[in-house]
């Protein structure tokens, strides 16, 4: 009988105590994050570039995830949908959120139009609030994508499959060292992020979103106090 009612009370503590426990250790991660890098400043604005239906934005004052789908967005359009699903349904809500998308433009134009209603078919709303689809010609594209820092090149057909995360001050954000590689130094950078790659995508672009909002949040209260790391200051090149 004492041991049923002591073995009762052991049980009780354990179930109360594990959760405690386990949110000490939270408490220290979620507080001493480490912030998103720069691996590349000054990314050029979208002034120079013409919006499907007049939807204008900037990169300024913005938490930007730039993509370029090409000549010919809608043979792209997996790309689109998996950014659609795992990046801008998670995080549209977010204040200053937003997608951009590039495509080229006459006589392509109507191409990314089409990549914007099937896009809009798989909302509630029926709309894209926070994203927007921008076209240029060639050189207008290329001059952009090389403000970037990048491991690829835009093919032929001015589409890449990686997408890019810019802060509000026209900083490109990604890893100086992404240790979670197969390199063993952990001396490869992480700038941008496949969009094929649903595994990339989940367990590391949507991490380094989060951890850019973090760093904004932060600020607002005023108890961000951490120095981001620049990718100039490692490789002394910010070409």
């Amino acid at each position: 009988m004492i041991n049923t009612f002591y073995r009762k009370w052991i049980i009780l503590g354990i179930l109360f105590l594990l959760p405690v426990i386990f949110l000490l250790f939270l408490y220290p991660a979620t507080h001493n994050y480490k912030p998103l890098d720069i691996v590349k400043e000054n990314v050029k604005e979208l002034d120079s570039f013409e919006f499907v239906a007049n939807r204008n934005t900037t990169l300024e004052d913005k938490i930007t995830v730039l993509m370029f789908l090409g000549d010919y967005p809608y043979s792209n359009m997996t790309n689109a949908f998996n950014i659609k699903e795992l990046v801008y349904d998670k995080f549209t809500n977010f204040k200053n959120f937003q997608i951009v998308t590039i495509g080229s433009k006459y006589p392509y134009f109507m191409q990314l139009k089409d990549v914007m209603y099937e896009l809009e078919k798989t909302t509630y709303s029926g709309n894209l609030e926070n994203w927007y689809f921008a076209t240029a010609d060639t050189k207008v594209i290329n001059d952009i994508y090389k403000s970037l820092r990048s491991n690829q090149n835009l093919d032929s057909l001015n589409f890449t499959n990686q997408v890019f995360i810019i802060d509000k001050l026209r900083n490109q954000r990604g890893r100086i060292n992404d240790t979670d590689n197969d390199i063993k130094d952990g001396s490869y950078g992480l700038y941008s992020y496949n969009s094929i790659l649903v595994s990339e995508i989940k367990k590391k672009m949507n991490d380094d979103i989060r951890i850019l909002f973090t760093e904004y949040r932060q600020k607002r209260k005023g108890n961000f106090n951490s120095n981001i790391r620049r990718i100039s200051n490692f490789d002394g090149n910010d070409e």
